[in-house]
């Protein structure tokens, strides 16, 4: 007889259009990468499935359309989320400046729907910069001043980060409803 548990969760991935959300989860979900940009319409979803320490965990990444034209949907969109991940863009030009100084208002819309959950931040797209060029003080003094469960350097293109990033959220998702079921 076993004693596996399954548990379910449902993470929002959020962040301004371009930023690779999409490409983010098809990375870690399908191990797949698309090079043209298609943007999401909405929202999406994707389902994933993986085991931990015998038990079954299965997910639903969301991914949350970036562009302001669906802000009043992300209400909706929230709602159950367990967890989050705000993706920003390293790129140098405009949109990685807008979605790194966005940031602050992701969190804050999030706060304001979804309340005390856990959220990281992802740093997408390092392949098109010299990683040696980055300084990380900057996100590290919001993920401090946020209380964010940290910060990952990710590539959706080369797959950089992407595995650690994911499973860092999930298994900390994990253990902390695997404690409370135990106190049960």
């Amino acid at each position: 007889m076993t004693n596996s548990q399954e548990f379910g969760f449902k993470i929002s991935i959020i962040g301004d259009g371009g930023v690779g959300k999409t490409s983010l989860i098809n990375k870690f979900t399908k191990g797949s990468f698309e090079k043209d940009y298609i943007k999401t319409i909405g929202a999406q979803f994707s389902k994933y499935e993986k085991e931990i320490d015998g038990d079954d965990i299965k997910l639903v990444f969301w991914d949350i359309a970036g562009q302001d034209d669906f802000n009043f949907l992300h209400p909706l969109f929230y709602k159950e989320s367990r967890a989050c991940i705000i993706v920003y863009s390293l790129e140098e030009n405009d949109l990685g400046i807008d979605s790194f100084t966005h940031i602050i208002n992701w969190y804050n819309e999030l706060k304001k729907y979804c309340g005390d959950i856990p959220i990281v931040l992802f740093a997408n797209k390092v392949d098109l910069v010299d990683e040696n060029d980055l300084s990380m003080l900057e996100i590290q003094e919001i993920v401090k001043e946020y209380n964010l469960l940290g910060y990952y350097i990710t590539s959706a293109k080369t797959g950089q980060g992407v595995i650690d990033a994911f499973n860092a959220i999930i298994e900390k998702l994990y253990y902390k409803s695997k404690k409370l079921a135990s106190q049960l």
